[in-house]
């Protein structure tokens, strides 16, 4: 059993506090930006076509995310509260509409050229694991998303939560949503590149299996519980594991 103690807090200046989640966010962007300009992106029209790419991709992310959070996860409270949608330093972010974001994003970057809106959603997919390994990191150290209780030996207690010992599910899918599937596309998938569309629908397809059988680790947002013994983020995996397969039967079929 670890106790988990963290401090939310990475770096203090001057009374402005620097948080872990806001770190990950950055770093994600910025190493997933790297490894693809070292990797993938050859020519220097390539270069430049996503260096202009990337503000649309954060935007994307940012407010897709965010939108997602508040209509799928706690519509009621903002309802309410609807200042508080801009509070983004309090968490608070979807998965799942960070990639609509992302989508819309792409297809108003690329209005004019919509050849190449998958191809470079493709790209995204190689290197969003990273991004998603530090957004679940920060989640782990912030003391949120915790897990279900649990008396396995690797359980973890969340003092700032309570005295339960639970599974770290922020590290569950850490290593299968981010490691794994790094690993699954861009070392065993990724002569399917060639083939546009088919690394995004493998993208989809393996984030909601994973993302299906670890929230049963996971314990439900306590605002929405449970839904006829699923949480919503598993219904929403099952929604994007449908996208995913039908993105790859037309888009495999049609190369």
């Amino acid at each position: 059993m670890f106790i988990n103690n963290f401090n939310p807090v990475a770096i203090s200046l001057f009374n402005f506090d620097i948080r872990w989640y806001s770190l990950a966010y950055i770093f994600g962007i910025i190493l997933g930006w790297f490894y693809l300009y070292l990797r993938f992106l050859k020519t220097s029209e390539e270069k430049k076509i996503f260096s202009d790419y990337i503000s649309y991709l954060i935007i994307g992310i940012i407010i897709g995310g965010r939108i997602g959070y508040v209509l799928i996860y706690n519509l009621k409270y903002y309802l309410y509260n609807p200042i508080e949608i801009l509070y983004l330093w309090q968490g608070g972010m979807s998965f799942h509409g960070g990639v609509i974001g992302v989508i819309f994003a792409t297809l108003i970057f690329f209005n004019k050229s919509k050849s190449k809106v998958f191809y470079y959603l493709d790209l995204v997919s190689l290197a969003a694991p990273i991004g998603i390994f530090l957004g679940r990191i920060s989640n782990y150290i912030n003391s949120e998303l915790v897990g279900r209780t649990t008396d396995v030996p690797w359980s973890v207690v969340f003092v700032k939560i309570d005295n339960l010992s639970r599974h770290p599910s922020q590290v569950y899918e850490a290593v299968f949503e981010g490691l794994i599937l790094f690993y699954i596309l861009n070392f065993i998938l990724i002569k399917n590149l060639r083939y546009s569309g088919v690394i995004s629908s493998y993208f989809l397809i393996y984030y909601s299996i994973f993302r299906f059988f670890i929230e049963f680790t996971r314990e439900p947002d306590v605002q929405i519980g449970l839904l006829n013994y699923f949480s919503i983020g598993q219904i929403i995996s099952v929604i994007s594991l449908g996208l995913g397969v039908t993105i790859f039967y037309f888009k495999y079929e049609k190369n």
